[in-house]
């Protein structure tokens, strides 16, 4: 009996710290949904309805790139934090080429989008709404870059589901109920009020969850994408070159006139030139080595290589040893974020107009030197180093840095330790959705597209929704000299899909939704398969804490140094030794955020797909 109490003893505090018994194979402990188990392919996406979209193309014989195009597109039309005139970002693997390859598909800002426009307009930041928010749209020409490089399908084939969601679907209560609150904001731009708005005058304006949502401008829109292609196909071009004429149709023909007509009658700054001009690109990603696993995240144009900066630290620790979510491993991980993320803020840009010093942030040296700042207690005054002596060469802002380290010295204690408002909270944690998708043929593809969430503003009699991407630039040079607004060029977001090698082949293909949380959570999740041996659904699942010591990206760009959101279980010894460190804390029922991720079993030829209990993401796999 006493060898019975110690063995319910050991489960219970098993439980109470998340870490499974020594000897205890995978899938003992239930998750709050199954792991996706898959031979021929696996789709994961931000709702149910586009997680079938992209089933339903991969049982007509597509790839995981088709796929995952019909699985943007379905998001896209169903507003799941994001529209068509938002951003795609993707990390694609090429089984026969094998190697990964980036897709940049953010749109850049437009003509007259200036630091002193934005400043003569009595602003601090780039607004968070309306129309001097939007950069120019990415999504459909990253849609229809992928689709033409590296998918098999039509066009045509690959938008049906989402043409057939503009013809009506029945609205989930996430976007139906975000419509009703934000409202008001509608109510200022008639495109956007025409089609939310759907009840206008009764008390409920907007569409009732469950209702039968209607976008008949957004189904002519892609209807004219169809046409364009078929008119090229008849005149006897290839699939590819016929996808390209859709793409042209909509950046340089009569779709792009028309966004074009209506932001500008809205306040907006776009001219045809500046969609005509702009382009996907397709780029090398940046990479890590972490103990023999090969991580590729974005260029610095995204937050990407902030997670790597991360690895090259924590590699500086024993992880293990501390234990899943110990006092020690959670301070040590956060401030490995806060040392990284400081240079995110800093640093990070669009390199198409001024470099960013990569190659000495992600120096294994750089990263040592890092790792040595990290001591006991949380220092509320981390901020960005100086990796130019990393890279042979000398910092041309070494001015703007110091006083940089200076402004966050000099933090107040009232803003070390200021409060988690909800209106911080919920800029700092912005969502957008995630897509994840893999096939047995070696494809294998994750996105973050994003932009365009409600409350949009409708670009005309398109349907398209147009970006809020322009509030991720700042206007002062002090905070970031690579990341101020200039007409072509584009801001750093925080959109930030991720591909993880091992031994020359897939391992893990992981992204997430969440605004500056991506990467906190990516990290963890990639920790968790890593260094504590949990499976992809039990990684997805597990608690997380997310940090708020870095430069929200969004609002009024705020830093909250010590701040932290753990899991309500989080045991009381835990919070006390963290409270010692410094460290202020909020409890929330969930913390993992909605990660969705592929681990490639390659001993017995399946995938095993997670996608966390947090939000409505959804996967199915065959």
């Amino acid at each position: 009996m006493r060898k019975l109490h110690l063995i319910v003893l050991l489960f219970l505090a098993w439980n109470a710290n998340g870490q499974g018994l020594p000897g205890l194979g995978a899938g003992t402990t239930p998750n709050n949904k199954p792991i996706l188990h898959g031979k021929n392919w696996v789709a994961i996406t931000g709702k149910p309805l586009a997680a079938t979209a992209g089933a339903a193309i991969f049982q007509q014989g597509g790839n995981a790139v088709d796929a995952s195009c019909a699985m943007i597109a379905a998001t896209s039309t169903m507003w799941d934090v994001l529209s068509w005139g938002g951003e795609t970002q993707a990390l694609i693997y090429h089984p026969v080429e094998k190697k990964v390859i980036a897709i940049n598909a953010l749109g850049y800002a437009p003509t007259g989008a200036t630091v002193d426009y934005y400043k003569s307009q009595g602003m601090d930041y780039p607004p968070q709404f309306g129309p001097l928010a939007a950069t120019t749209p990415g999504t459909p020409g990253g849609i229809m870059t992928m689709l033409a490089e590296y998918g098999t399908m039509s066009l045509e084939q690959v938008l049906k589901p989402s043409m057939e969601l503009a013809k009506g679907y029945p609205i989930e209560a996430q976007t139906a109920n975000a419509i009703e609150a934000q409202k008001a904001r509608i109510k200022q731009w008639p495109y956007s009020k025409k089609i939310f708005l759907t009840h206008l005058g009764e008390e409920r304006e907007a569409p009732s969850p469950g209702e039968i949502f209607v976008q008949e401008d957004l189904y002519q829109t892609l209807s004219k994408l169809v046409e364009a292609e078929r008119n090229a196909l008849k005149a006897g071009k290839s699939r590819k070159e016929a996808i390209y004429a859709a793409y042209d149709r909509f950046y340089k023909g009569d779709i792009a006139k028309e966004i074009v007509r209506g932001t500008r009658e809205q306040g907006g700054l776009f001219t045809e030139a500046d969609l005509a001009n702009w382009k996907v690109k397709i780029e090398e990603p940046l990479h890590v080595n972490y103990k023999g696993i090969d991580v590729y995240k974005l260029q610095e144009w995204t937050q990407g290589p902030a997670l790597l900066q991360s690895l090259n630290i924590l590699e500086n620790f024993d992880l293990k040893s501390m234990g899943y979510n110990s006092a020690n491993y959670i301070h040590t991980v956060y401030q490995a974020m806060s040392l990284a993320f400081a240079d995110r803020d800093f640093y990070y840009g669009d390199p198409a107009f001024v470099k960013s010093p990569m190659k000495g942030l992600l120096s294994k040296e750089y990263a040592k030197e890092r790792a040595k700042l990290i001591g006991y207690n949380n220092d509320p005054t981390i901020g960005p180093g100086d990796p130019y002596p990393f890279q042979g060469g000398t910092n041309p802002y070494l001015h703007i840095l110091k006083k940089n380290q200076q402004a966050i010295a000099s933090l107040s204690p009232e803003q070390i330790n200021s409060t988690l408002d909800e209106q911080f909270l919920a800029d700092f944690q912005s969502g957008t959705t995630s897509v994840e998708t893999a096939d047995a043929e070696g494809w294998v593809v994750s996105v973050t597209p994003s932009g365009g969430w409600i409350p949009a503003v409708v670009a005309g009699n398109s349907g398209v929704g147009l970006s809020q991407r322009m509030q991720s630039f700042v206007l002062d040079e002090n905070l970031n000299p690579y990341n101020l607004p200039e007409p072509g060029k584009r801001p750093r977001v925080t959109l930030t899909p991720s591909l993880a090698m091992k031994d020359g082949r897939p391992f893990l293909s992981f992204a997430v939704q969440g605004g500056d949380s991506q990467d906190q959570n990516l990290l963890q999740l990639f920790l968790n398969v890593v260094e504590f041996g949990m499976d992809v659904q039990e990684a997805t699942e597990a608690a997380n804490f997310n940090s708020y010591q870095m430069q929200s990206s969004f609002g009024d760009h705020e830093i909250r140094p010590g701040a932290m959101v753990l899991r309500k279980d989080t045991p009381d010894w835990i919070r006390k030794e963290l409270a010692k460190r410094g460290y202020s804390m909020d409890f929330w029922n969930k913390t993992s955020g909605p990660l969705n991720a592929i681990w490639f079993d390659w001993k017995h030829g399946s995938f095993w797909g997670g996608s966390s209990d947090y939000g409505d993401d959804y996967g199915i796999a065959w």
